[in-house]
């Protein structure tokens, strides 16, 4: 069910990106800078784009630094869950080691049955 849901929310937007594009193809020009900024530095970078590109690299651009900014805001904990992991395995063989030395002098079925225990 909610598959189809999803398929149909994609569906949607999909629709709804088209139609904003079809209806946007005009040209605008981007500009590096204001004019008076380019007019005193000496140079300005300008482009011509259809309206819907500008509109949706904007948004395709600020979904990728936004993204990157999370990934970049969660590495603390990531790093501090491998820490843990590591931690977990390192008590799990000795806890392994102790019950393997616990067992020595016993017999081979007790010491399984309390291995599985």
């Amino acid at each position: 069910m909610m598959r189809y849901i999803r398929y149909a929310f994609l569906a949607a937007l999909g629709i709804i990106l088209v139609s904003i594009s079809l209806a946007n193809r005009e040209l605008v020009e981007l500009k590096l800078m204001p004019t008076a900024l380019a007019e005193l530095l000496g140079f300005n970078f300008s482009t011509s784009l259809p309206l819907f590109l500008v509109v949706l690299g904007g948004v395709v651009a600020g979904l990728v630094i936004g993204f990157l900014w999370e990934w970049l805001r969660e590495h603390k904990h990531r790093k501090d869950a491998t820490v843990k992991k590591s931690e977990v395995r390192k008590l799990e063989r000795e806890v392994k080691k102790l019950k393997k030395k616990q067992n020595d002098g016993q017999d081979d079925v007790l010491a399984l049955l309390d291995e599985a225990s």
